[in-house]
């Protein structure tokens, strides 16, 4: 598993509830140190122990666990960076979801040995979809639906999204878009603000 995603799983412990359950965690799962390396590769078997460390540690289950992360992955001000390249996806909620199946590649534009999971939307109407996600993770769909359900706020689009199981040889994700324009979302500009000097 990529150090980057290990790292992302480490700020997400980190930054939610504090440095003292992340170290509980690397003690939990047994790493033998204390911090991943963003560009290094690491044995999922690793990862696989980060996140049931944690689930025991907050009692909460896995599942949830990682929806969490994926909530945090787009709405924390810590991790800005996804949120950006995310939002490249489209200008609605509706293009967001068509540029899905794509954004394996373009994360591999500027990381080519990351290995995020593939995606694949099924169009059901103009309101209904269903995202098939395939990963060497167990339960990465659930990192899926708490992006969804963050980009969704994000563009400011009313939808229902909902983990189905296992289908089709990945985690099943049923999403209903509501209504598009619900709110106005968050601000997005395409171009980063110059730094004051």
């Amino acid at each position: 598993m990529h150090g980057l995603i290990n790292r992302s799983i480490q700020c997400f412990l980190r930054d939610t509830y504090g440095a003292a359950i992340w170290s509980a965690v690397t003690r939990e799962a047994q790493l033998g140190f204390d911090s991943f390396e963003t560009m290094l590769t690491y044995d999922i078997a690793q990862t696989n122990a980060v996140i049931e460390a944690a689930s025991r540690l907050l009692g909460r289950p896995r599942d949830t666990v990682l929806e969490d992360l994926g909530i945090y992955l787009v709405s924390h001000p810590n991790v800005q960076a996804l949120r950006r390249l995310l939002r490249f996806g489209g200008v609605t909620f509706a293009d967001f979801l068509h540029s899905l199946e794509d954004l394996p590649g373009r994360a591999r534009l500027a990381l080519p040995d990351i290995d995020l999971p593939q995606l694949e939307l099924i169009d059901h109407s103009a309101a209904d979809f269903t995202l098939i996600c395939r990963s060497g993770l167990a339960g990465a769909g659930h990192v899926v639906v708490g992006i969804l359900r963050a980009m969704a706020d994000d563009y400011g689009a009313l939808s229902v999204v909902e983990h189905l199981g296992l289908r089709n040889g990945g985690e099943a994700i049923m999403i209903t878009l509501a209504e598009s324009d619900f709110t106005s979302g968050r601000r997005f500009d395409l171009a980063l603000k110059a730094v004051a000097e």
